[in-house]
């Protein structure tokens, strides 16, 4: 009996141990005690940054309080301040102890802007060095850089799984903060290459294109259909269309946000599109599994198939199939019921049973419209212990029964 006791003990151990380890952690959660970041905690946001650090086991943040961050941001695009925020994201667990440990006097790591295939060498890579007498600096690992940014305070940590420091200064490097400027000729260059010219003359050749450039200051999703998606089985004559049907149709295929795929898996529910208006609802049901990310309208589904172009705050992802709103081909009719056979047997009244649950596979057609962090609000702290919490009951009132 004693030995079933320990085993148990052991067992239980080992699962609170590796539910830990898997817990996971939101930033802005994290952050929203503390007003003095609460602009940084705006721009991991309106960014995403805040989704890539989501997605991570183990990272620390290095953060600027208000004034330093404004100050970044200034006058300067998005895509621009999203570079330096993935280079203060460090992929790996450092707190004050392990800072001041370092006892080489150097150490390399790698950040989520090494991450992206943008950082030309090992410039997506930060020296940490202890300076000693309590400073420890970080610097870009470019040649030539200087240590111009010190660690200040520890502001909130998870053992292991995420650590949030206060530092001075962003980190630099010539070039961190360069983007290129979005035209529209960028953008049909781009969907040529990806094998969408048939979208990318339709958005031109009705004007479509000059509404997406205007709305890429504030965020802006595209989702263009491959030129196979538009001769495949099912989808309409697109040249019978009026040039409003057109408009809006096109419309359809973009979301007011920037929503790279990364973000989108986060994503449950409902998303509302450019064509959403008091006409018509024209909004888009978004379900993933793993990396698999799907779009559904009431009469299709599309699968995300890559990436053209992830440049805050434009991302233009390639789809399987057009999308098609109900609004302009209609709702398809309900099957008719089967007529029934003379000579069918009638059928027993089933067994009373317990009602099963609803699959959690079912699409959440009736769900509100959700941006990207609504799946990081599903899994905060609270949530997570309460569901650890009546976990470990279950376990502890098995080892009692042992006992008995």
């Amino acid at each position: 009996m004693a030995t079933s006791i320990s085993t148990a003990a052991a067992l239980l151990f080992f699962f609170l141990l590796a539910t830990i380890a898997t817990a996971t952690h939101n930033i802005t959660h994290i952050l929203a005690p503390f007003p003095e970041y609460s602009v940084y905690s705006h721009y991991l946001s309106l960014t995403k940054v805040a989704d890539e650090i989501n997605s991570r086991e183990t990272v620390t943040i290095l953060i600027l309080p208000n004034a330093a961050i404004s100050a970044l941001a200034n006058k300067r695009p998005l895509a621009a301040v999203k570079n330096a925020l993935r280079l203060l994201t460090i992929l790996d667990y450092y707190d004050a102890a392990k800072l001041h440990k370092i006892s080489d006097g150097t150490v390399l790591t790698s950040t989520l802007f090494q991450t992206t295939g943008n950082a030309a060498g090992n410039l997506g890579f930060v020296n940490i060095t202890n300076l000693r007498g309590g400073k420890v600096g970080f610097g870009s690992s470019s040649p030539g850089s200087k240590l111009d940014t010190t660690y200040t305070k520890s502001v909130k940590q998870i053992p292991f799984s995420i650590s949030v420091l206060e530092v001075s200064a962003p980190i630099l490097f010539p070039g961190l903060l360069d983007v290129p400027t979005k035209d529209s000729a960028n953008i049909t260059g781009l969907l040529y290459k990806a094998g969408c010219k048939t979208f990318a003359d339709l958005i031109v050749s009705s004007g479509v294109l000059k509404m997406y450039t205007e709305a890429m200051d504030t965020g802006l999703t595209v989702f263009a259909p491959s030129d196979m998606a538009f001769d495949a089985d099912g989808v309409p004559n697109i040249s019978t269309l009026s040039e409003a049907e057109l408009v809006t149709l096109l419309q359809y295929h973009a979301v007011p946000h920037y929503i790279p795929k990364s973000s989108l898996q986060l994503t449950q529910g409902k998303i509302t599109t450019l064509a959403t208006n008091a006409a018509g609802n024209y909004t888009l049901s978004v379900g993933s599994i793993g990396n698999d990310v799907s779009l559904r309208t009431s009469l299709d589904t599309s699968r995300v198939a890559s990436t053209v172009l992830d440049d805050t705050p434009l991302c233009i992802l390639t789809i399987d199939s057009v999308l098609l709103p109900a609004e302009l081909f209609g709702v398809p009719p309900a099957a008719a019921p089967a007529p029934a056979s003379e000579a069918s047997v009638p059928e027993l009244a089933p067994e009373p049973s317990l009602a099963s649950p609803p699959s959690i596979l079912e699409s959440p057609a009736d769900a509100p419209d959700v941006i990207a962090d609504s799946m990081a609000k599903n899994s905060s702290p609270a949530i997570a212990g309460k569901w650890l919490f009546s976990i470990f009951s279950v376990i502890v009132a098995m080892i009692a029964g042992m006992m008995l």
